[in-house]
């Protein structure tokens, strides 16, 4: 059985409930508690010089700022790094959840948790995208079109947010870092907290005249196409990642990434476990007795198939190869043929005869004057 990857933290970032020390069903005043002892502890003011103490600090602010916000907390909890951050940015990661697995020889790591930047700018954010296809076109592989929405970067001010004519300012209250520090005395001292600057929101920068058409988001949203070719041998629930397909990133910061979940519909004849696939073939039991051979379905095509005589009903036959590719390997799996006889739902007085002579012959006892109730309760009459 593949192993499923948890793609909710993927940053390398530690969980939030881990950083102070708590269950994940810790009350608010639990997490207020864990916070101020830790913060004791770690706080640069206390600890002056000390870069891990304030590497440990900024760390606990971030996982309370979070785990102390009921919404965010529920982000967070339903989808980690990623749930917390799309709380900050004011949308929802519903349809973003219940990824599986993402096989690496195709498709490499996970979504991003967490807002990446790049010479200051902006990361876009990762997108889902489903696709359906056929038992056959997965078991050969396909080139799919998808449709999705993404953001785009706003071709009026080529991403800046501003108007024609202006550009964005440095905030002057956290000078275009996005954080403010806070300073409060306490019995113990002069403690700080770095927070989130109320201002710009933590963008590091202010619009005063926005775009008329992304009004100051830098973005629009947009229909986009991406061809993508699906490799022979996936199945349901396999995730593809197809790298710059995203949102646009902003500020020069790199686009997110576009994963690409399938859907393998379910097929009427076929059932696939694993590479293999099975299918049931109705047959009589005069086949059965005296064998023959019978065209089966497989995979795109037909092929033939030798029933020995005296085969019992419920007997599965193994045609190699006939099966789905291996992912990885590309070798194929097999297809097993199960023969089920079918009773005749209606028999003349002479075929009637004809059995009960045939089951004279071969010593089976039959009790001629309910020959014919046995016969109508076996046809259901």
């Amino acid at each position: 059985m593949k192993r499923k990857r948890d793609l909710s933290n993927m940053s390398g970032k530690r969980d939030y409930y881990e950083v102070l020390g708590i269950e994940k069903n810790a009350s608010s005043e639990e997490i207020k508690k864990a916070y101020r002892r830790l913060a004791r502890k770690y706080h640069p003011d206390v600890n002056p010089g000390n870069n891990e103490a304030e590497e440990k600090f900024k760390e606990l602010s971030e996982a309370y700022e979070v785990l102390s916000n009921a919404d965010k907390r529920r982000a967070y909890d339903a989808y980690g790094h990623a749930g917390a951050r799309a709380g900050d940015a004011g949308f929802g990661f519903g349809d973003m959840g219940g990824f599986g697995d993402i096989f690496d020889m195709f498709f490499g790591g996970g979504m991003r948790g967490d807002a990446r930047t790049h010479s200051g700018g902006q990361a876009g954010a990762d997108i889902q995208a489903d696709v359906d296809m056929t038992l056959e076109e997965a078991a050969q592989g396909v080139e799919k079109t998808l449709s999705y929405a993404r953001q785009e970067l706003c071709d009026v001010c080529s991403g800046t947010g501003a108007r024609a004519g202006s550009s964005p300012e440095t905030c002057r209250q956290c000078g275009g870092t996005g954080q403010v520090r806070q300073s409060q005395q306490t019995i113990l001292g002069s403690f700080s907290t770095v927070t989130t600057c109320p201002i710009c929101r933590g963008e590091g920068r202010i619009i005063k005249d926005p775009c008329e058409k992304c009004h100051g988001q830098g973005r629009n949203r947009v229909s986009a196409k991406h061809k993508v070719t699906i490799p022979a041998g996936v199945e349901s629930g396999n995730t593809m990642r197809i790298r710059g397909a995203g949102d646009s990133g902003l500020r020069g910061g790199p686009s997110g990434d576009l994963y690409v979940r399938i859907r393998v519909r379910t097929h009427q004849i076929f059932e696939r476990r694993g590479d293999d696939i099975f299918c049931e073939i109705p047959v009589s039991f005069i086949q059965l007795a005296l064998g023959d051979t019978i065209e089966v379905p497989v995979l795109n095509g037909k092929s033939n198939l030798h029933i020995p005589e005296g085969t019992q009903t419920g007997h599965s036959f193994k045609l190699k190869g006939k099966g789905i590719p291996n992912i990885n390997s590309g070798a194929r799996g097999n297809q097993y043929v199960i023969v089920r006889a079918v009773t005749p739902t209606k028999l003349t007085d002479e075929q009637k005869q004809m059995l009960l002579k045939f089951a004279d012959s071969a010593g089976i006892t039959l009790n001629p004057e309910e020959s014919k109730s046995f016969f109508e309760k076996l046809l259901g009459k």
